[in-house]
């Protein structure tokens, strides 16, 4: 077994220390955040750092990576407060994976990809069109981290869209059903499969499968 420690880690070439801190914690959602700018101008990009915060009400967050250098999602957060979290499917894990690239401020990665931006009920920021389950956010905290110059970006959920075919009575989404693609690492995309479903646990009661 490999065994890495902190002065080993700190050591290591900054690519392969990033390759291997980010793939070793495991799957992480792939989403792309869609925002614009008072002018107009639209950015879509790539986010694995998205986290549930809460369902009363409900809220959402994600990392945003110092601002050392310009970031045009959250600088459109911060100018209107409105962005969208979409899952990113099989079908668009390559034009996903093109708006992690630098792009100046005036270009639209929409533009760059075939990634189509989408309006819905008059939410001032796009949707991506093609994905299955999209969710409409607006700004409402964030919180610095001191430890390394990130951003904890607190939204709060407006709106949610899904397929019809992926939402189960009770609420539960079924990702796989939706060809929703996990990150390992900053590049390296995932198909998860679903394996079961348990009821709520109880103490000193056997877990039951929730699909057999």
């Amino acid at each position: 077994m490999n065994h890495f420690t902190l002065k080993q880690l700190n050591e290591l070439s900054s690519r392969y220390r990033a390759n291997l801190v980010n793939s070793c914690i495991g799957y992480k959602p792939c989403t792309l955040i869609a925002s614009s700018s008072n002018q107009g101008t639209t950015n879509v990009a790539i986010f694995n750092s998205i986290v549930h915060i809460g369902s009363n009400p409900p809220m959402l967050g994600f990392i945003l990576r110092p601002t050392t250098v310009p970031r045009n999602t959250y600088k459109n957060i911060k100018e209107n407060s409105f962005f969208t979290v979409n899952l990113v499917t099989k079908k668009m894990i390559s034009a996903a994976h093109h708006t992690a690239a630098k792009y100046e401020e005036h270009i639209s990665e929409f533009d760059k990809t075939d990634l189509e931006p989408e309006y819905l009920h008059e939410f001032r920021a796009p949707y991506v069109k093609n994905s299955m389950i999209k969710i409409g956010c607006t700004y409402t905290n964030e919180y610095p981290i001191k430890e390394n110059g990130t951003i904890l970006i607190i939204g709060t959920i407006k709106h949610i869209y899904l397929e019809n075919n992926i939402l189960h009575k009770d609420g539960w989404v079924q990702l796989d059903k939706a060809d929703t693609i996990a990150n390992i690492g900053l590049d390296g995309y995932a198909l998860p499969e679903l394996v079961d479903r348990f009821q709520y646990a109880q103490p000193d009661q056997e877990t039951k499968s929730l699909l057999k």
